[in-house]
């Protein structure tokens, strides 16, 4: 628990100052370069749940590292990454809402109308879910400004 406590406020001190010297992340990776904590995007979308990648399945695209459970994932991927990406750059949906760039916890997710969406923690995720479409029109509007674009 200490250690997950220590990386996710450490996501949080990176996030904050990123944002304070003017620079935007586009895709949220760890110190190695994997996106999303190394989780493979495309088993939340056909397995309905979190699946560790492994470095054996990768793939980059965005600037990071995609890390995949299997060859067969990792190709899924590779074909139509818009698809299986996280929205907002893997970075905690609920967090855009807020205009800052916060880390995840891979066991906090939603796939809504198609598109993974990440949360910091299980209790943000409780949040987030009590009004998904309100805090995704204001994520919408926010993320641009955050992403540097």
């Amino acid at each position: 628990m200490f250690r997950k406590l220590g990386l996710g406020l450490a996501a949080v001190l990176v996030a904050a100052t990123l944002a304070g010297a003017g620079l935007a992340a586009e895709i949220n990776k760890t110190l190695l370069g994997n996106a999303i904590e190394g989780f493979d995007p495309v088993a939340y979308h056909l397995q309905a749940m979190p699946v560790e990648g492994s470095s054996d399945f990768t793939h980059d695209w965005g600037g990071a590292t995609w890390r995949f459970a299997s060859a067969e994932n990792r190709d899924l991927f590779a074909a139509n990454p818009e698809k299986y990406a996280p929205a907002y750059g893997g970075y905690c949906a609920y967090g855009v809402t807020q205009d800052a760039l916060v880390g995840i916890d891979p066991d906090a997710w939603s796939i809504v109308n198609g598109t993974l969406y990440l949360n910091y923690s299980k209790d943000v995720q409780k949040t987030w879910e009590q009004d998904i479409p309100g805090y995704l029109k204001i994520a919408d509007e926010k993320w641009p400004a955050l992403a540097g674009e």
